[in-house]
């Protein structure tokens, strides 16, 4: 990763735990006008997806039982397909653009659905599924 690649995630990284510490409970209130700017000036279009995600409710968090290790399932924008890729906000997402854009390219920092996991794990509005340790692995072994 370039050095402005590394600078713009400690950025969004200071802007994401800032959103965690104001949360409340009215959600989008506590993201304020700089910190969507700044998440967007770093994440571009991605983070405009990233919000229609959250918004939908598109998030989940499945939890593995008694481990309490989880993964992110986020679901796609297609209104063709609902397409759900499992995703780990800092490091993975199964999706297509994660490969294409952020791995081979390196023209995104994260894509769209690594942005809403992060966004809705910020405010706390994502679905709790919670499946035992051997489902979770069972799922996890798909990818």
């Amino acid at each position: 990763m370039s050095e402005s690649g590394s600078a713009s995630s400690l950025v969004a990284e200071t802007v994401w735990k800032e959103i965690e510490s104001t949360r409340t409970v009215e959600l989008w209130n506590t993201v304020s006008d700089d910190q969507l700017w700044t998440l967007h000036f770093i994440f571009g279009k991605n983070m405009e997806g990233a919000a229609r995600i959250v918004d939908q409710r598109g998030v989940s968090r499945i939890s593995g039982n008694p481990s309490g290790r989880f993964v992110f399932q986020v679901t796609g924008e297609s209104p063709r397909k609902k397409d759900h890729y499992l995703c780990f906000p800092h490091h993975f997402c199964a999706c297509y653009s994660f490969f294409y854009d952020v791995l081979n390219r390196r023209q995104q920092l994260s894509c769209k659905h690594q942005i809403a996991a992060r966004l809705a794990a910020s405010l706390g509005v994502y679905v709790e599924l919670n499946v035992s340790d051997e489902e979770l692995a069972l799922l996890l072994s798909k990818i």
